[in-house]
């Protein structure tokens, strides 16, 4: 049933980005003669009075047809004005950004939903830094023989309190690796206990002290929600800009340091994969879960690439400038090339990650 969740959460996502494109298009009353979840063979359709709703093979996203894009005989003729083709730069501008558009905003109304219904996260710290756990026999041993122990809760070091918020680690890791073999006071409360350890950090083979054990912060985690639903909204903005600001900083990581980040990089299956961890610890965590890959949707498909909106966005700003498209061919040369090169990169992604879920 989790499995069924998370791909269910992906499924909502590409038809309200496709919506989007869609619904801009009708609203405007330009024709749209395709609605398509997936790519490739049709596996299930439907023809309306206008448009072919249909599902396909390969779940890496979708798309919505309009008349004049393909090879097909049309019944419309070809100066008809309610031809995407044929409409002002604008109105074509605001189909293309419709799916990045609906999906943030799907995001937004998720989110306000998670911090006035569920509760968003919230970790409540408490002054100093927890050992959760002290290294195997089989590494450093410094932690061990200076008498630390899992558990223990390290309110100061060297005289120095550490605060009751997230920069008590940093504090904490930065005294530790700026003294390689240097004698170290650390205050540690230990139940109802409150013991002085000296610790001598070991020189490690980047040059920084090491003592052999894993921090975490001090405290609980609990979830925080809105009194009201004006405090709902409030928060669901907030929310969304901190995660918008988060997917930001990992596309920077992304570009600064590739051979390390792109690693990281999930497909498909590892994103299903994930949102059914998330479904079978807690499922009304989907809700930020939803949102959190809507924002990346939306960014994702609003960069200058090939095949994507931003892509189209490219070619109408070169026809702004040019006072006329592109030549047909080179337009569709370049799309098709898109398309492959991003369903190769989804096919390969869901290959790498089924391998790494299988082996692990």
């Amino acid at each position: 049933m989790s499995i069924l969740a998370a791909i269910a959460v992906l499924a909502l996502l590409i038809v309200v980005h496709e919506l989007g494109h869609f619904m801009a298009a009708r609203l405007q009353g330009i024709y749209a003669n395709r609605f398509s979840i997936g790519f490739g063979p049709i596996l299930l359709k439907y023809q309306g009075s206008q448009t072919e709703y249909a599902i396909r093979a390969f779940p890496l996203g979708g798309f919505v047809g309009f008349p004049g894009e393909d090879d097909e005989e049309m019944d419309i003729s070809a100066d008809d004005p309610n031809l995407l083709q044929n409409r002002p730069l604008i109105d074509r501008a605001i189909v293309i950004s419709a799916g990045v558009i609906a999906n943030l905003i799907f995001a937004y109304f998720l989110l306000v939903t998670q911090v006035g219904l569920v509760g968003v996260p919230t970790f409540n710290y408490q002054a100093g830094v927890l050992i959760s756990q002290v290294a195997p026999e089989s590494s450093s041993l410094v932690a061990q023989k200076a008498g630390i122990k899992s558990g223990d809760i390290v309110t100061a070091i060297d005289g120095q309190d550490l605060p009751a918020d997230k920069s008590a680690i940093k504090t904490l890791m930065e005294k530790i690796q700026l003294a390689p073999q240097k004698i170290l006071n650390l205050t540690i409360q230990r139940q109802a206990q409150t013991l002085q350890l000296a610790v001598t950090p070991e020189l490690g083979a980047d040059g920084k002290g090491k003592i052999g054990v894993q921090l975490a912060p001090n405290g609980e985690l609990f979830k925080k929600k809105a009194g009201s639903i004006l405090a709902a909204l409030t928060g669901g903005a907030e929310e969304l800009q901190r995660v918008t600001l988060m997917i930001f900083q990992g596309f920077g990581q992304l570009i600064n340091n590739f051979g390390e980040t792109a690693k990281q990089v999930s497909g498909p299956i590892a994103i299903v994969a994930m949102g059914a961890n998330i479904a079978r610890s807690d499922i009304s965590n989907l809700f930020q879960f939803a949102a959190l890959i809507s924002v990346n949707l939306a960014i994702v498909n609003i960069l200058p690439l090939p095949a994507l909106d931003g892509g189209q966005l490219v070619f109408l700003l070169l026809e702004a400038i040019r006072g006329e498209p592109l030549p047909t061919k080179i337009q569709e040369n370049i799309m098709q090339t898109g398309l492959l090169l991003i369903m190769g990169l989804g096919i390969f992604l869901i290959v790498r990650d089924t391998v790494n879920i299988v082996s692990g």
